[in-house]
Parts: C-alpha cells; structure tokens; sequence
C-alpha cells in the first residue's frame, strides 16, 4: 500500500532537509514540498500567502494521483490548521493509500533559535527570506513560539501522530529516529 508520509513541525525544523534525504534513499518516493512549488507560482514572493492557497490543491493533486499510481509520497509542511491536516489526510485515504504522521519537535526556544540559523549551514532556498520576513512582521520569536503552542494543541488532536525529536545540528541521528518510527 502506497503511503503519504506527512512531516509536520514548526519552521527551521528540519522537515524540508528529512524530506530530501528520505526520497533521495528511497527511490521512486516524491519530495512534494509545497515551499519549493510554490515559488513556481508568478508573484510568490510579493503574496507569499496566496501563492500558497494557489498551489495546496495543485499539490493535492499531484499527491493524490502519485499515490493513486502505488507510489509513496513525502510531505514537509507545517500544518496548523486541523481542517488542512484532514485534507491531505483524505487525499490519501482517496487514493487507497496510507496516511502517516511524524511531527519533528524540539523545545520552543531551541526551535526558534534554529529558524534563525536556517540556511547558513546550506545554500539559501528562495522561500527561507520570504518566511523569515513573515515571521518578522508577525512578532518573531514571540510568532514561533505561537507556532509552537499551535501545533502541540493539534497534536493533542492527531491520535495517530508520532512525534520525532528533531535533534539540532544531526542531521542523521534524526533521520534515523524517523526511520525508526516508521518500523
């Protein structure tokens, strides 16, 4: 059975960088990261939000018919409303395939201070200036910290969730928590 692999967790977190090396070693599995399609839409980086909205049912698409075809899927992307979790959740039930859950988490402060080191470790990807400048009109810190309480109050909602700990700066030794989990 095909099975849509959703990593969820605040930004900086790691998701993005998980998602890669779990495709790059599974072959034929797609990377569908919703923040590199999005920069594919016309005037993302002016209306980074609606870009978004844009793209999710493009994305949806794609997931539903990849996984429809017998094909796994991995998805990076932080989740925070319930009814976007339920939308991809049904996506791959639609498709005949299995819905997973791992949630890469850290403590709110060490997450936050991770965000803002996000990028310096590997080349720049176009959205990392978009969500830093999004996260700064917000409040910063006080808006990651926001993200943080948000997602553990929909983890309390996701009984089949499995929480990874994201471990700062391996790479590896979290990559082998996920594969674990997977087991």
């Amino acid at each position: 059975m095909a099975r849509l692999l959703h990593l969820n967790g605040p930004p900086g977190i790691g998701k993005s960088t998980i998602a890669r090396r779990y495709a790059d070693e599974h072959p034929g599995v797609l990377n569908c990261d919703v923040d590199v399609l999005r920069s594919l839409i016309g005037g993302w980086t002016e209306d980074f939000a609606g870009a978004g909205a844009l793209i999710r049912p493009a994305a949806v698409a794609m997931i539903r018919a990849y996984l429809a075809s017998g094909h796994d899927v991995v998805f990076p992307q932080m989740l925070l409303d319930p009814a976007e979790v339920t939308r991809f959740e049904d996506c791959a039930v639609d498709a005949g395939a299995q819905f997973i859950e791992r949630w890469l988490m850290d403590e709110p402060d060490a997450a936050a201070t991770r965000f803002y080191r996000r990028g310096q470790d590997e080349p720049q990807n176009p959205w990392h200036t978009q969500v830093q400048d999004i996260v700064a009109a917000n409040g910063g810190r006080h808006a990651l910290a926001g993200y943080h309480s948000d997602l553990k109050q929909l983890l309390t909602q996701r009984p089949t969730a499995v929480v990874v700990d994201s471990i700062d700066g391996e790479i590896e030794a979290t990559y082998q928590l996920l594969l674990t989990s997977l087991d």
